[in-house]
């Protein structure tokens, strides 16, 4: 399955809107029970605003009923992979306490881990546990 997500992340990536940095990235998202949902990186000239690939394809994920996300899929149009940043993980793991991460890149690396490698020591509520 993670080819076809990474290839699913590398069709997204034409709808990612980065005016600002030109940094592209997209996401691909497959949840516990099987959906997959693609995000894009949304520029905002009011950085703060902007919206990670990852993030989005998360929320895209949850607004159509997901409750819970087992791998995400990162594709950067770089020469080395990249890894999701700090809201991202946070973001990842209240959806999921051992989601796989896969970040791939236009060069021959690829980043395969765990939101547990990358966010050891969490912050969760019971809530997310329950889940």
């Amino acid at each position: 399955m993670p080819d076809q997500l990474i290839a699913r992340a590398k069709l997204a990536i034409r709808h990612a809107y980065a005016p600002y940095s030109r940094f592209y990235v997209a996401a691909a998202v497959q949840c516990v029970d099987g959906q997959v949902f693609t995000g894009v990186n949304v520029e905002n000239a009011s950085y703060g605003l902007t919206q990670c690939a990852e993030r989005s394809a998360i929320c895209a994920a949850i607004s159509n009923g997901a409750k819970a996300i087992a791998t995400v899929v990162i594709y950067t149009p770089t020469a080395e992979p990249t890894s999701p940043c700090g809201a991202c993980r946070q973001v990842i793991r209240e959806f999921s306490s051992d989601a796989r991460i896969i970040s791939v890149c236009d060069g021959p690396l690829k980043l395969d881990t765990t939101i547990k490698e990358l966010l050891p020591g969490s912050f969760t509520l019971q809530a997310t546990e329950s889940r």
